[in-house]
């Protein structure tokens, strides 16, 4: 043993027996370590908040370097790893690296999805890109959730609709980048108005939560997400989980082309929600309320931030009510899937889960988790106030209850429209939309957004509801309607809305991840080849983890069954 040497290892030291300079790894940068704390001020460091925390760095400095990622990383007591991974993966945070050219202040978005597609973006981001300077990004984007105001510009947060190259540059000009807040029912005039006396009278007993649930299921109030559970039955399941701790999350993340009837709800009657949600909290005994909104959605985050402080500091009759947190998604359509914006909410990638075990078991933060649409907890007051044979009066062809329809396309009047479950597309165009744009014939439909399918105008008589469309290779999902003309190209829609889920599809299962991205080449040829794309559509419906990839193959199926021609030509 004594002729033996002894070896120290230094972690300091390289092979080459030199001495390193610094500790293995990114070092954090003092100045940039000193941004982000004032940023973050007395806010907390928990792991939950990293993507609110991204949003103050990207908002400030308008982009994601790496030395305020490495200093955030340490701040919040992060691997560096972790941090990268949740800034690359939303589309609205730009991540640079050290040797790359950060983007510039200020960021055009043009919305290029189905109905602001046909209306003219391409041309539209051609001009702007031609007559903006360079100081000026211009770049596509999905859904923007305005399609009743297509085209749609987006200058930094304000969205400009019924864009034109001269509005745009009007509002860069001047520097308008945040949203007008609209109108809306603000605390007071909704108290005037009768409200947060349900949720008084669940309070002192008046109406017990079986009474309340009953009522729900009555009048078949379902998810008007797309998902469709029946919403007493959701209820009904929360009753029989651990009660400590239960949480709800409401689902403001529409990022569906065609999707804006959340939006409108939110803008013009912010409390009658929240009520919905306070409502669920006193009959299920939540802990704790989220609200995950889109961050397209700025001004809606600014009503709720202003409604929320109102909310805390002067409760409704004096009542105790659970904290209710405000959390700003980062652009990624996957998370309007429930489990991925519980995954977001996290502060993580939003990527599906496998289930089981299911949110009301193991949720958000691992607790018993009820998550729900916002359209679904907007009716829970009036059906609870008004009683379920109220709701369930309405609806045409055997079909029971209210939906709100978000139009958009070639119709003269576009927008949300409440209209009875079970009308067909005919009499919804004719008897609330105003009838179809003059010098267009009506030719087809996507009656459930971009995965919903695509059918012709001869079955535009078919009830619009949840189980009826089912036989015909599509959905109604959250009821967005886009309506098309025989100026309209189908097979370029399809491909449109499958680029759609290419750019979306979060990665995590190879069947989406690689079977969107071969879809589109097969429908971007000259002739589709049929059979490979179903033998594509099969292996994605039965084999991807959550629906995006599972409803994918919709439009290709229902060009192929129903547009033939027009994939032969």
């Amino acid at each position: 043993m004594s002729d033996q040497k002894v070896i120290q290892i230094n972690p300091t030291r390289k092979q080459t027996g030199k001495l390193r300079p610094t500790l293995k790894g990114r070092m954090v940068d003092a100045k940039a370590l000193a941004e982000v704390r004032e940023l973050l001020g007395n806010a907390s460091r928990q792991r939950d908040l990293l993507i609110e925390h991204l949003h103050k760095i990207q908002d400030k400095y308008k982009h994601l370097s790496a030395a305020h990622l490495t200093a955030l990383a340490s701040e919040m007591r992060l691997a560096t790893t972790e941090v990268y991974e949740v800034a690359t993966f939303y589309h609205h945070f730009d991540v640079i690296k050290e040797d790359e050219t950060p983007p510039p202040q200020l960021t055009v978005r043009v919305c290029d999805s189905v109905s602001c597609a046909i209306a003219g973006a391409d041309s539209l981001s051609d001009e702007l890109k031609a007559r903006i300077g360079k100081d000026v990004r211009v770049i596509h984007a999905p859904c923007v959730g305005r399609c009743q105001h297509a085209p749609v510009a987006v200058v930094g947060q304000n969205p400009i609709d019924e864009a034109t190259p001269e509005k745009v540059v009007e509002a860069v000009k001047a520097g308008s980048v945040t949203p007008e807040i609209t109108d809306y029912v603000d605390y007071d005039e909704y108290l005037k108005l009768g409200g947060y006396r349900v949720l008084k009278d669940c309070h002192e007993g008046v109406r017990q939560p079986a009474q309340v649930i009953e009522a729900l299921s009555h009048a078949g109030l379902r998810g008007l997400g797309g998902a469709g559970m029946a919403t007493g039955r959701k209820w009904n399941i929360m009753l029989k989980t651990d009660p400590n701790g239960r949480i709800l999350a409401m689902n403001a993340d529409e990022g569906e082309p065609g999707t804006f009837k959340d939006r409108y709800f939110m803008e013009s009657d912010p409390h009658r929600i929240l009520e919905g949600m306070l409502i669920a909290a006193a009959c299920l005994n939540l802990a704790d309320l989220y609200l995950y909104v889109r961050d397209e959605y700025a001004g809606v985050r600014e009503i709720y931030r202003r409604e929320l402080e109102k909310l805390a500091a002067h409760p409704p009759f004096g009542l105790k009510l659970p904290p209710i947190h405000l959390r700003r998604g980062a652009g990624a359509y996957i998370c309007g899937e429930q489990s991925a914006m519980i995954e977001s909410l996290e502060g993580k990638r939003g990527e599906p889960r496998l289930r089981p075990p299911f949110l009301t078991d193991v949720g958000l933060f691992g607790r018993p988790t009820l998550e729900h649409n916002v359209e679904t907890l907007y009716w829970v007051r009036d059906i609870v106030e008004k009683g379920p044979e109220w709701f369930s009066s309405y609806g045409r062809h055997d079909r029971k209850g209210l939906r709100s329809f978000s139009v958009s396309g070639r119709v003269k009047k576009p927008g949300v429209h409440l209209a009875p479950a079970g009308i067909t597309m005919v009499e919804l165009i004719d008897e609330y939309c105003g009838g179809m744009l003059d010098g267009h014939t009506f030719a087809a439909y996507l009656p459930g957004g971009a995965s919903g399918g695509i059918l012709p105008a001869r079955l535009g008589n078919i009830p619009l509801d949840f189980d009826t469309l089912q036989p015909y290779g599509c959905f109604i999902g959250s009821a967005a309607v886009m309506v098309l003309s025989d100026k309209d190209d189908v097979v370029e829609v399809a491909r449109n809305v499958m680029r759609f889920f290419a750019d979306e599809s979060c990665g995590q299962c190879t069947p989406c991840r690689v079977g969107t991205a071969k879809a589109l080449r097969l429908m971007e040829a000259p002739r589709w080849d049929a059979a490979l794309l179903e033998e594509l559509s099969e292996a994605m419906v039965e084999a991807s983890i959550c629906g995006l990839g599972q409803a994918a193959p919709n439009p290709i199926r229902c060009v192929i069954k129903y547009f033939s021609e027009e994939i032969s030509k």
